[in-house]
């Protein structure tokens, strides 16, 4: 029987405008009293960030921040944090940010204490057992663009500097003790932002979707959660300032990450070492392979994109829904193909060979092997 699955879902969650404020309350509920607010140097000054500080040092809990954060951080910006987090006594970590601060943040409480090499805790077979459960530092995750839904996963995402491979470090305790999803703090954010971690959680619920693993409440999260991408991201795209827009937003991100245990494919698969190597933004990347890897798995998927399409209110099945990806895309200012997105000149064996490495690659509805592969990178270039 085939109607088997290992199933966990998200923590504790506080959703709604304001809910910044409660970050001292928080930190208390972790068991924190002395914690390391992780972002990138995007974020370091602005209001939203200082703001939050602010807040931490009048409730007695300091002001640290760690902000060397690159936008697909590294073990070099591991070590850089690991050393800030020791060297400042700290007793636990604010993800604080996009996916680049939530994930490194995360990754920092997770290897605080940890003695073997980052390397050796990547999402392969059991490798996370490996590491020491009771030295992982609690961690309170905090997002400020809506998108990537690492504040609800259990992996952060880190790139190898040597290799330009994209690791996925998995533990069940990098889940975040506490959630805050706080649509206020992101408000203003840049258009181009906002279409590409947008499109990164449309693709999350999307691969999810179409993933042939058995997982049927992953599948009714990812279903909404295109919905909502579908109804609101032209709404915050065209005003940066529509609250509500973002507040069903933050909610499709999280839906997104949720949804993704059920697993992933050829989108991130290809987006992956893309984004390693070309230093280009996952979700935009995402969203620029999206339509060739729809055609690529489209004997596998077609009916259960019909049922999608229809239930979406997009006329015309599989190719309705095709034409519809494409066209959101233009009108969100993506990229048509790679190598309008700044990929010039690859070396398509290594993406290939880079591709077939990920973990995504077993999310994929059709197996993918180099052959097919490659075309695919063809096709997105």
């Amino acid at each position: 029987m085939q109607l088997t699955g290992n199933w966990s879902y998200p923590t504790s969650i506080r959703f709604g405008a304001g809910r910044i404020n409660e970050i001292a309350d928080a930190c208390n509920a972790a068991g924190m009293s002395k914690p390391l607010l992780v972002t990138d140097r995007g974020l370091a000054n602005l209001p939203i960030t200082q703001d939050t500080l602010a807040l931490l040092d009048e409730a007695g809990l300091g002001r640290a921040m760690y902000s060397e954060v690159d936008p697909n951080p590294n073990e070099k910006n591991l070590e850089q944090g690991l050393k800030a987090y020791n060297d400042g006594g700290h007793d636990g970590v604010i993800a604080f940010g996009g996916g680049s601060g939530l994930d490194l943040g995360k990754v920092i409480a997770f290897m605080c204490g940890q003695t073997r090499p980052v390397w050796d805790y990547e999402d392969v077979g059991d490798w996370w057992t490996r590491a020491d459960a009771d030295k992982i530092a609690p961690i309170i995750a905090v997002p400020t663009t809506a998108g990537t839904g690492s504040e609800v996963g259990r992996a952060g995402v880190l790139s190898n500097s040597e290799t330009h491979e994209k690791k996925i470090i998995f533990h069940p305790k990098i889940l975040a003790a506490v959630v805050i999803c706080d649509p206020e703090l992101t408000i203003g954010m840049p258009a181009a932002i906002t279409a590409g971690t947008g499109m990164d959680a449309f693709a999350h619920c999307l691969e999810a979707y179409c993933s042939p693993h058995y997982h049927p409440m992953s599948q009714g999260i990812a279903v909404e959660g295109m919905r909502l991408v579908k109804e609101y991201l032209p709404r915050a795209y065209a005003d940066a300032n529509d609250i509500e827009a973002r507040a069903h937003m933050m909610s499709a991100a999280a839906m997104g990450a949720t949804a993704f245990q059920k697993g992933l494919g050829a989108i991130h698969a290809l987006s992956h070492p893309i984004g390693a190597f070309y230093n280009s933004h996952h979700g935009t990347t995402n969203a620029v392979v999206m339509a060739p890897v729809l055609k690529f798995n489209r004997s596998a998927i077609e009916t259960r994109i019909e049922a999608l399409a229809a239930y979406l209110g997009i006329a015309g099945g599989f190719e309705g829904f095709y034409n519809y990806v494409v066209e959101l895309n233009a009108s969100l200012g993506i990229p048509a193909n790679l190598t309008e997105l700044g990929v010039t000149d690859p070396d398509l064996d290594w993406l290939v060979d880079s591709a077939l490495k990920d973990p995504s690659v077993g999310g994929n509805p059709i197996e993918m092997n180099k052959e097919n592969t490659r075309a695919l990178f063809e096709a997105c270039l």
